[in-house]
């Protein structure tokens, strides 16, 4: 199949571009797509920026996740980052500053990012990731799941209330995640009209 016609098949994702032939390579192509969005999330959560008066610090985990979702699709999505959660609730040091388990404070946005993963990789299967408009909707949803997820568990590690954990835990990272949903934007549907024109 070309590259031009998987750019204009409305199920597809990114992903699906890469070539690979048969079966066993199509599932090798997976291993190897779910074990990289893994380690991409890992590396981006070791930029990170502490936040005076949170003990969430601002990384590019977030953005990072929402990236791998939308690139590789609902189900490697959830593989990639249920992979890098459970290795590091494994002991493995590579949430945010380099630190792992599942008792700290911002466990509940790594969470968060797998069931965001899974919703904007789905969002991608129906074109989400074509335009910048389409594309920003996406984000915002996708940010709103991992908040959605990482406040109550915020509230609930540090035991603080709800809008304790909101202040401290959500709106000083708006402006960041503009910013990292300004840079997808630009970044995906940009992808897609390059790839369609060397299809």
């Amino acid at each position: 199949m070309s590259t031009a016609s998987l750019t204009s098949r409305p199920g597809a994702v990114l992903a699906d571009l890469l070539p690979a032939a048969g079966a066993s390579r199509a599932r090798a192509r997976d291993i190897a797509l779910v074990l990289g969005g893994a380690a991409l999330t890992g590396i981006a959560a070791q930029i990170a920026v502490p936040v005076p008066g949170s003990p969430v610090p601002v990384t590019g985990q977030t953005f990072a996740a929402l990236l791998v979702g939308t690139a590789l699709g609902a189900r490697r999505g959830f593989l990639s980052l249920a992979l890098y959660a459970l290795v590091g609730m494994a002991g493995v040091p590579w949430f945010a500053n380099g630190t792992s388990g599942a008792g700290g404070a911002s466990f509940g946005y790594v969470l968060g990012m797998v069931l965001a993963a899974t919703v904007v990789g789905a969002l991608a299967r129906r074109g989400a990731d074509r335009s910048v408009p389409r594309t920003a909707g996406s984000m915002a949803i996708g940010s709103a799941v991992i908040y959605a997820v990482g406040v109550p568990y915020l509230a609930f590690a540090a035991d603080i209330s709800l809008g304790a954990a909101v202040a401290a835990g959500l709106t000083p990272f708006l402006i960041g995640d503009a910013l990292k949903a300004a840079l997808a934007m630009g970044a995906l549907p940009a992808a897609w009209k390059l790839l369609g024109r060397r299809g």
